[in-house]
């Protein structure tokens, strides 16, 4: 647990509830239940399947998330290697314009992922401190420079309509991509529907050891402890994944994500260069 900050937050949250499940023990032993005395423990064996629906449509929903966002990366490292190939070994480009176009590359997934945590900036790259402007959406941007040289290479006849066609392509699907995984950033789980979830999680939770207690006595406080460990361990897990760009320990490693993409890069414009 102590690896796991998440983990060793559910613990804790855990060990709290069982704390709490002294109460209605204690009450229990000394036959002071009063009015509660009388209510049926079944009650909350019809609660937990309610509240076990909700949070696995919960869960799944959050994990959709996060696999969708992996799905999309994946896609963009499949992108650049397919495109840089057909640079590589389709085009008849200088060396100066494939250079260009390699580094317009390698920096465009690092700026996505600063992109979708605290905003990106071409400031924050070395390749672009010659550019005048300052866009307000630099992946968009750094397509954009492709597109020109392409215009160029069109003009200049190295290459034709279809070529300009194959590696449209792959350009449309980059943005695609970056569409993609702001719809992902920018659209939460309805704040509604996460406020619900949490209150029936309070209240059951509030209300478990007292329902346990009168058949279960004094082992109401370890099975409160255990039962809330794992319902409180689906919702913080929930909210978690379903925002996947983050620096947490369950969000993507997108800085592992950029290095497969730079390294990739590197070795396919490498063996186009060098012929």
């Amino acid at each position: 647990m102590a690896k796991s900050e998440i983990v060793s937050r559910v613990a804790i949250y855990a060990v709290l509830m069982g704390a709490y499940a002294v109460i209605p023990t204690w009450f229990k032993l000394q036959n002071r239940l009063g009015i509660l005395a009388n209510v049926p423990a079944d009650i909350h064996a019809a609660l937990t399947l309610v509240l076990g629906w909700l949070l696995v449509f919960r869960t799944n929903t959050s994990y959709a998330r996060w696999w969708e966002a992996r799905t999309l990366w994946g896609s963009l490292i499949n992108t650049m290697r397919n495109f840089s190939v057909k640079l590589v070994e389709l085009i008849d480009a200088p060396n100066n314009d494939l250079a260009q176009i390699r580094r317009i590359l390698k920096a465009f997934s690092w700026t996505l992922k600063d992109h979708l945590r605290d905003g990106a900036s071409l400031e924050d790259s070395e390749l672009f401190h010659d550019v005048a402007e300052s866009p307000q959406h630099v992946p968009t941007f750094l397509i954009a420079r492709i597109y020109e040289k392409l215009r160029d290479w069109k003009k200049n006849g190295r290459i034709d309509g279809y070529q300009l066609i194959v590696l449209d392509e792959d350009l449309r699907k980059f943005l695609e991509i970056v569409g993609g995984c702001e719809r992902i950033r920018n659209t939460r789980i309805a704040k509604s529907y996460r406020t619900f979830a949490r209150q029936c999680v309070f209240l059951y939770l509030a209300t478990l050891p007292w329902g346990l207690v009168h058949e279960f006595s004094g082992w109401t406080v370890p099975l409160t402890a255990i039962i809330s460990y794992f319902m409180l361990g689906m919702e913080i897990v929930a909210e978690h994944t379903e925002e996947p760009f983050g620096y947490e320990e369950d969000d993507l490693d997108l800085e592992a994500l950029c290095r497969v993409i730079d390294s990739s890069v590197d070795e396919i414009f490498a063996r186009g260069i060098a012929r």
